[in-house]
């Protein structure tokens, strides 16, 4: 009981970059990246390099080692540029509180809707968006009004992945039923 216990609501990140250059350098430095390793592989084949010591050596070449480097920097350059929007699900009874907050319309319970789908999102987003300080201590978060204002403001395929990973977070089961 007392692991059982111990265990945490499971997380979820969404994470933003609005600057493709940013990605696509990443990806070219990791191509840049293989092709180097592939290179030196091909290269120590050639020297007659020893199998057990071929990816060390590999490791060391100087063209492998600069492609690495360039692969840090694009990846540093991406994180700095890149937003991340971190998830917690919800304990059972504060789920189930927020599905009775927002309940769905008649036309939407009609279509089979668990939730209002005008009102949930926002209230969903808000109870379970968390954020961390420098030093990792939780500090106030997105409120209910800065969520509608992110679903209302953003393209829609981005407010749908804001309200995805929330609702994701709360609804993916992370124990193994086995074969049984």
């Amino acid at each position: 009981m007392e692991r059982l216990r111990a265990r945490r609501l499971a997380e979820r990140t969404l994470s933003i970059c609005d600057d493709p250059a940013l990605k696509a350098a990443v990806t070219e430095s990791a191509l840049r990246l293989a092709r180097a390793r592939t290179e030196a592989g091909s290269a120590s084949i050639e020297q007659g390099i020893a199998e057990a010591a071929r990816s060390e050596w590999v490791a060391q070449q100087p063209e492998v080692l600069a492609a690495e480097g360039e692969l840090d920097d694009a990846q540093r350059e991406l994180d700095a540029a890149t937003l991340r929007l971190t998830f917690r699900a919800l304990p059972r009874p504060a789920w189930e509180q927020l599905l009775r907050d927002h309940p769905p319309t008649e036309a939407q319970a009609d279509t089979g809707m668990e939730y209002n789908v005008e009102t949930f999102p926002a209230a969903l987003i808000a109870a379970c968006h968390l954020e961390r300080d420098d030093a990792g201590t939780e500090v106030p978060s997105m409120s209910e009004t800065d969520a509608q204002e992110l679903l209302d403001a953003w393209a829609d395929a981005d407010a749908k992945a804001l309200f995805t990973t929330a609702l994701v977070v709360n609804q993916t089961l992370r124990a193994d039923l086995g074969k049984g």
